[in-house]
């Protein structure tokens, strides 16, 4: 899943050259870095399994429940209360349908990190937790200033290549 988002969202920023998709993903970026760092301060081991090779990183809180988190919260957010960019399509349908999407692939993302064995529940649980409560920041930053200079970015990115 790793490769699969990181490739999604860099071809959504690259299509939209949206000031608003690059800062989502930078706040998905920023997410999984925090929570990365938080993992070596917590330092508490993933689950024991016998079915693959374990993985010498700590698991709490699981950082791809972190980032698929913040994705399931920051997008329906922003499908809510934002102005739809241009560069998407501009059909009554675009923004219940990426909400349809979205939701359930967080839960089979965040839910097979358990499943898999990778995770215990509750570093799940707080790993989904911190991405939404982090998605939640950083929309509100986003709705309180920083829109502004990516309209200026946007602006100045069309105006010098196009």
């Amino acid at each position: 899943t790793n490769f699969v988002v990181t490739a999604l969202t860099a071809c959504t920023v690259l299509y939209t050259r949206s000031a608003g998709v690059a800062y989502f993903s930078a706040g998905v970026l920023a997410c999984s870095v925090t929570v990365k760092l938080l993992k070596r301060i917590l330092r508490q081991a993933r689950p024991v399994t016998t079915h693959r090779k374990q993985k010498q990183t700590y698991g709490m809180p699981s950082t791809h429940s972190a980032a698929i988190a913040f994705y399931g919260t920051y997008i329906p957010i922003a499908c809510a209360w934002l102005p739809l960019h241009p560069s998407f399509p501009q059909t009554s349908l675009f923004r219940p349908l990426v909400v349809l999407v979205v939701i359930p692939w967080t839960f089979a993302v965040a839910s097979s990190r358990n499943q898999l064995g990778h995770h215990t529940v509750p570093q799940v649980v707080v790993g989904c937790a911190y991405g939404f409560t982090f998605a939640c920041g950083w929309f509100w930053l986003w709705t309180h200033g920083l829109s502004e200079l990516g309209r200026i970015a946007e602006h100045h990115i069309r105006t010098y290549i196009g």
